[in-house]
């Protein structure tokens, strides 16, 4: 079977190495870098420049532990960046070898669908080329939302695209939308100097996804980090003038800074793809598909942030892998049940399932528990007792949701994931018998608060 992938991003790079593994000969097609925007400007590029700041934050507790640090103190930027860029170049080469070595063949440029089964590539000197296919995968991911009324130069007001690659600190930032982007960004920049103001129009950060609880939790850090937080107000207009960036709000404040960073969503790019006129359905901008990643076109399946399910790189992974099989008319379909979200702030968030509101809301009855990292001795021992972990169960004891806040919370929301994916109950979970001492032991004594049972809990 021929196979082409159009779009070399996380849910592309990854259709393609799994049809080559079930034996289609694959064709990629990329414009860009191979891993788009997860790695190259995205989820991977923050942390990798993130990872430093809880170096930095170790390095300042360091004497609660008896460790003597003397002299001064610096995060060096310019070596941050590079370090930065030499990892995402590793992950970059790592990615291209194993496309290769499966035998995935790789053209630069960019497609547009002639027919269900015919795809034209224009390369990069102008040169076209024709490429014929029993099946299409499109993974074109998505591209950040720039309102009109933002005067965006790629300079002064910038998105997340532009942000991971500045070459120098700015003075002073304004970012136009409270989500993770923003709050990750936000809190980055402030730890390193730069004078950083979030604008969001609800009253409360993340607290439109995410359990209040969390959202509250989220701003007092931020605060901490000398972040200003403006909240339950609008921008009204934005002018650049002698390179500084004016801002009036619909409060009647005004900023001035050196940036904005506009972080206020992303949209599916399908720009020159030629979707509507072969027939694919389109809703809100995005691509419609179902549980099998197919879209109403036989053959023609989407995946990752180009399609209208949910924008997350986890997800995006997963669907690729499920849309290659598909296209060997397989049955698998995919399971939104339990996706993990996470915030990579310091210290981090994750959460799956529903939260607290979203079940008040509909008038569900649930159950709830609860354990702090203050109460844990593991905690206590590496000084990383900020946080809690939160377990949502329903009437039938089943764990429906839940929510890290604290020190490797993403790494800890693993299991609890699993948990709702299997629909296991908090006694099932709870019956586990866990390393210790370890973090995850918060989780235990969470599943056990549950049903009114943790032996450590300080009530």
């Amino acid at each position: 079977m021929k196979l082409i992938v159009i779009g070399g991003g996380y849910a592309g790079y990854v259709a393609a190495i799994k049809a080559a593994m079930l034996g289609a000969e694959v064709t990629l097609i990329e414009k860009g870098n191979i891993g788009g925007n997860c790695i190259n400007a995205g989820s991977i590029s923050s942390k990798a420049l993130l990872a430093p700041l809880e170096i930095m934050e170790n390095v300042f507790t360091a004497d609660k532990f008896g460790v003597k640090i003397e002299g001064d103190i610096k995060l060096d930027f310019n070596y941050m960046v590079s370090r930065k860029d030499s990892i995402l170049k590793q992950l970059v080469s790592r990615i291209e070898c194993i496309l290769k070595t499966r035998g995935v063949k790789i053209i630069r440029g960019t497609a547009k669908l002639l027919s269900k089964k015919t795809v034209e590539v224009i390369m990069k000197d102008d040169r076209k080329k024709l490429l014929e296919a029993d099946k299409i995968i499109i993974a074109t991911g998505s591209v950040p939302v720039v309102p009109p009324m933002f005067p965006y130069d790629g300079k002064h007001v910038i998105t997340s695209d532009e942000v991971l690659s500045l070459k120098k600190l700015p003075e002073s930032l304004v970012v136009a939308g409270g989500g993770p982007i923003g709050c990750e960004i936000g809190q980055l920049l402030s730890k390193l100097g730069t004078d950083v103001k979030i604008i969001e129009k609800h009253d409360c950060l993340i607290s439109s996804f995410e359990d209040e609880e969390l959202a509250n939790e989220l701003q007092s850090v931020l605060k901490r980090d000398k972040v200003q937080l403006i909240l339950g107000d609008s921008i009204k207009s934005v002018e650049v003038k002698d390179g500084k960036v004016y801002t009036n709000l619909e409060s009647g404040k005004k900023l001035k800074s050196e940036l904005m960073l506009l972080s206020v969503g992303r949209k599916a790019y399908i720009d020159g793809l030629r979707l509507e006129e072969l027939g694919v359905a389109i809703e809100r901008g995005k691509i419609v598909v179902n549980d099998k990643l197919e879209t109403n076109i036989e053959g023609i399946l989407a995946v990752g942030d180009v399609n209208n399910t949910i924008s997350l790189a986890n997800v995006a992974l997963m669907e690729g892998i499920v849309a290659a099989e598909n296209a060997f008319n397989k049955d698998k379909r995919m399971n939104y049940k339990a996706v993990p979200r996470c915030i990579f702030t310091l210290p981090e968030i994750a959460a799956v399932g529903v939260t607290e509101k979203q079940l008040k809301d509909k008038n569900i009855k649930y159950k709830v528990g609860r354990f702090n990292f203050a109460e844990q001795a593991k905690a206590e021992i590496v000084g990383k007792t900020q946080g809690f972990v939160k377990v949502i169960a329903d009437k039938d004891d089943k764990i429906i949701g839940a929510s890290i806040f604290g020190a490797h919370a993403t790494d800890l929301l693993a299991e609890l994931t699993l948990a709702v994916h299997l629909s296991l109950t908090c006694q099932e979970m709870g019956n586990v018998i866990y390393s210790h001492p370890t973090l995850s032991e918060a989780i235990m004594e969470a599943l056990h608060d549950v049903n009114n049972g943790s032996v450590h809990s300080i009530k």
